[in-house]
């Protein structure tokens, strides 16, 4: 039978579906990271009532899960009006996650997936933290808004396969919206060692999907190809 459209051999589109679900999840849980998240908004908004944190909460998430929703649909569109190509899109992205992977196997902060220490100690200034930087770059950082990006274009154009990436994405922001709102309580029950197991464990498969979309990307450029056959 003929698929249409993709040329990966995968029998169906449910196997296709649930591997891109499966991948999007872990790419997502990596890059925002809701456990850090959670500890970090703890720590923030420790002096703040629980109907405040309660609704800096629900609008951070609210925030990010827009601007993730657009770089996911639109992003492409506009790398392309930067003259950027796909084989491009995913080997940078390749890279980028990959040292995100690396700072989560060895437990270090970095801007990709969290906040500097200049953000932190602005945000401390802060009454209101929902749109920054819970929102933006605690959860919706450059490593979550690159893996949307790659992630809706590895899907070409295949629409089962978008919304598999958009519905992992939502997953993701719900299980970071229930932990926010419970950030105290997981503060306490997971403590430091647990969450850095937890990152490093993610990190690790993190790094697996990023060297495989550096191998995508650059299997796609024909820059191994010898050029023009």
């Amino acid at each position: 039978m003929d698929a249409g459209c993709g040329r990966a051999p995968l029998p169906g589109g449910i196997p296709k579906m649930r591997e891109t679900a499966l991948v999007a999840l872990a790419t997502f849980f990596a890059t925002v990271g809701p456990l850090d998240v959670a500890v970090l908004f703890a720590g923030l908004t420790n002096e703040h009532r629980p109907r405040e944190r309660r609704a800096m909460a629900i609008r951070g998430v609210a925030v990010a899960s827009g601007i993730l929703l657009f770089f996911a649909l639109f992003g492409k569109p506009v790398l392309a009006a930067f003259g950027i190509s796909l084989p491009a899109l995913r080997t940078a992205g390749g890279i980028l996650l990959l040292l995100i992977a690396v700072d989560l196997v060895f437990a270090r902060s970095s801007g990709g997936t969290t906040t500097t220490r200049d953000e932190v100690a602005e945000a401390e200034g802060k009454r209101d933290i929902a749109v920054f930087p819970l929102a933006m770059p605690l959860i919706a950082g450059p490593g979550a808004i690159g893996a949307a990006i790659l992630l809706v274009a590895q899907a070409q154009g295949d629409a089962t396969r978008i919304a598999a990436v958009v519905g992992a994405m939502l997953a993701v922001m719900l299980l970071t919206l229930a932990l926010l709102l419970t950030a105290t309580q997981v503060q306490k029950l997971i403590g430091v060692t647990a969450l850095h197991v937890v990152s490093r464990v993610a990190g690790i498969l993190l790094a697996a999907l990023a060297v495989q979309f550096v191998f995508d990307g650059i299997g796609a450029s024909g820059l191994l190809s010898g050029g023009a056959s």
